[in-house]
């Protein structure tokens, strides 16, 4: 089954990456308040990466991967 890989740009510059079967959804919820503690305290303003992987367990090794990287290459990421 498909799984995302997303990432979402903050409204105060920073960047918040998760995964999910439905993006959409998903940050539709963070946009709520009912996401992770981190996009309640950095309000989400919109989705800017999303990777397709075919398992929940490669998802979570991705996002593993992204969430390493320093600002600035998750920014080249996003361009």
């Amino acid at each position: 089954m498909a799984y995302y890989v997303y990432m979402l740009l903050c409204r105060d510059g920073s960047f918040y990456i998760g995964y999910a079967k439905n993006v959409e959804r998903r940050f539709r919820q963070h946009r709520k308040g009912l996401g992770a503690r981190y996009t309640r305290m950095h309000t989400p303003e919109r989705i800017v990466y999303v990777e397709k992987v075919d398992s929940k367990k490669e998802a979570m090794r991705r996002e593993r991967r992204l969430k390493s990287l320093s600002h600035s290459r998750k920014e080249k990421l996003v361009r």
